[in-house]
């Protein structure tokens, strides 16, 4: 039986999604754009960041971290579009990003689910710096400056204020532009994902590798959603699915843990791009992660059959 795609809804899912980033990032590029050349910058980046240089990363670079661990990723690649750096310091931040953003939203919804939201965190900002400190130490490449897709790199500082207005809003503006490129057949692609039956296709495909991860096979949708959608966009499918299938402490901890280092490796991934990096290691090292970490916790932490755990039930 043939499915009906609804091209229309996803593209107005795309229109809907670009306004409500746009709402963040705009604002968050034109005042760190802003704020860049006044004194109050440099005294905020004395403060937070002492071990910038112990990850290879300029000063600076803590202003991006901190958005988006705090707001997301879009408010984060605001703040990148601002500023100057080498391929391989922008390569180390959207790693480390990748690992860890939207902390507070992310780990509530991991506190729903019956798991640590402190742990969750606590893993998420290891991951970040060991990621961080591991690209720092072994490649010695990516001396070149980033080039920002549509954004050129300004040839000289801004002489005045009204230069400096007028700068921030065309960084801004452009960078709302670039995502609304890669946001807007996102969403039309999710959407056909979701009518033609693209997740529960996919989960099945799962099915298998789940043993290896600790995991039984029916937390192989639970999985699907989190890969495609993330966590907080996929909380309404993780929380359907706790309630249905009665994990166990074990299970659910293996699979937030799984989720934490790598969910939504398509908008993850996809959202980068405006930043000219290579955006596939940046998937590949997640997924790496997140498969090795998640063996190696379910060998150091064996199911005992002979105790089997309550099924856990998402908390209210």
């Amino acid at each position: 039986m043939l499915r009906r795609v609804s091209w229309g809804e996803g593209l107005r899912s795309g229109l809907r999604t670009t306004w409500e980033l746009g709402k963040v990032i705009f604002p968050v590029t034109l005042i760190v754009s802003i704020l860049r050349y006044t004194p109050f910058y440099d005294a905020l980046l004395s403060v937070l960041t002492p071990v910038m240089g112990l990850i290879g990363l300029p000063n600076e670079a803590a202003i991006p971290i901190i958005l988006g661990n705090l707001l997301g990723l879009y408010a984060a690649i605001g703040a990148i579009l601002t500023m100057e750096m080498t391929v391989k310091q922008v390569f180390i931040l959207a790693l480390m990003l990748g690992f860890s953003h939207m902390l507070p939203v992310e780990s509530a919804v991991c506190r729903r689910v019956g798991v640590s939201a402190t742990l969750a965190t606590l893993f998420r900002l290891g991951l970040a710096l060991a990621a961080a400190a591991a690209v720092n130490l072994l490649w010695s490449g990516g001396s070149e400056m980033a080039r920002y897709g549509l954004v050129a790199a300004p040839e000289s500082a801004p002489s005045g204020w009204v230069e400096i207005l007028l700068r921030a809003f065309q960084v801004a503006a452009v960078g709302i532009l670039q995502l609304a490129v890669i946001v807007l057949p996102l969403m039309v692609a999710i959407q056909t994902m979701r009518d033609l039956g693209a997740l529960d296709r996919f989960a099945a495909l799962m099915r298998p590798l789940m043993r290896p991860l600790g995991i039984r096979p029916h937390g192989a949708v639970t999985m699907a959603g989190g890969l495609f959608f993330g966590l907080a966009f996929g909380a309404g499918v993780i929380l359907q699915q706790v309630r249905e299938q009665g994990f166990t402490k074990r299970e659910l901890t293996l699979m937030v843990l799984f989720l934490c280092a790598c969910h939504a490796v398509v908008e993850d991934t996809l959202v980068f791009i405006p930043l000219g990096i290579n955006v596939l290691p940046l998937l590949l090292i997640r997924l790496t992660v997140a498969i090795v970490l998640t063996v190696l916790i379910a060998r150091l932490w064996p199911d005992e059959p002979s105790k089997k755990e309550p099924a856990v039930q998402p908390r209210s």
